[in-house]
């Protein structure tokens, strides 16, 4: 009895740390929309401002106002140029939504509000873009100073899409769980072990360049060819992984275990797609970020 409560507080803990770690990295990563609140005519509106778009999606930045007598216009530039910014003008338009789970599920049968185009870019290249707001009050400028930066990216399939991030999310359950076990000296946190190995080698170290390519053009811009922070963080783990399940491969040493659940948690905790890949315009090539260019 001791025994299977001890199993299954050590499964509780390394879900509720997993999905902590998961939800803080999806909510802090520079693809995550871009927030604010506005009051337009007396009424505030929580935006979202697009910051990623797939080459397979319309290129357009949504303003969720309802209140048609608002007007307002997006101005963009390639990321990183001197070229001047050029202007464009919201439109108002009510979308009708023919989707059967949009419509029956969750009760959505139209998307309205405010819709710019922004003019579609290759894989990897970035706009960085800001508003101006005019209700009865006046004009509203939001993130002049420090843009919204948005990046385009190839489509993924979603046959490769899905298994790769199931995979990297059980790979680090996993990877919690035999960390844990190893702390408290559980028997099985050797048996994890080599599954969080197996889990991030087929999640992070093979479908993860196949979902780079088919995003970006390239299947591994990390060390020796790059500085992608993604890769180098995938990278890391899995070298950390191998170094703990060979220690333990002839005699019991938790505390690799426990250290390559560490680092993994800890770089994984690192928001995603940060320093990730960019086209340069002038050269042509992609890039990878810079903690400089991150703070851009």
């Amino acid at each position: 009895m001791k025994k299977r409560i001890k199993n299954i507080l050590v499964w509780l803990i390394a879900i509720i740390i997993t999905l902590s770690a998961a939800i803080y990295q999806r909510l802090t990563g520079p693809t995550y929309p871009a927030r604010a609140e506005i009051t337009a005519n007396g009424k505030l509106y929580k935006l979202k401002l697009v910051r990623s778009l797939g080459l397979d999606e319309k290129p357009v930045v949504r303003l969720a106002i309802y209140d048609s007598t608002v007007s307002a216009k997006l101005f963009y530039k390639r990321f990183r140029t001197t070229e001047p910014y050029t202007e464009t003008n919201f439109r108002y338009m009510v979308i009708p939504v023919h989707s059967f789970v949009m419509n029956k599920i969750f009760g959505i049968s139209e998307i309205k509000g405010f819709f710019a185009s922004l003019p579609q870019q290759p894989p990897a290249g970035k706009l960085q873009y800001y508003i101006e707001i005019t209700d009865s009050n006046g004009k509203l400028t939001l993130y002049k100073a420090n843009p919204v930066v948005v990046r385009f990216k190839g489509s993924v399939p979603g046959w490769i899409l899905i298994p790769h991030i199931m995979l990297m999310f059980i790979a680090m359950l996993f990877s919690t769980a035999a960390g844990i076990m190893s702390v408290v000296k559980h028997p099985s946190y050797k048996k994890y072990s080599v599954w969080t190995l197996v889990l991030l080698t087929a999640g992070g170290m093979i479908l993860g360049p196949v979902v780079q390519h088919y995003a970006f053009g390239e299947y591994w811009t990390g060390i020796p060819f790059g500085w992608d922070l993604t890769d180098n963080k995938t990278l890391i783990a899995f070298i950390f992984w191998i170094i703990a399940v060979i220690a333990n491969k002839k005699k019991e040493r938790p505390v690799y275990s426990a250290l390559a659940s560490f680092i993994l948690l800890l770089i994984y905790s690192i928001p995603h797609s940060m320093l990730g890949s960019e086209l340069d315009y002038e050269s042509g090539k992609i890039i990878q970020g810079s903690i400089i260019n991150f703070l851009y």
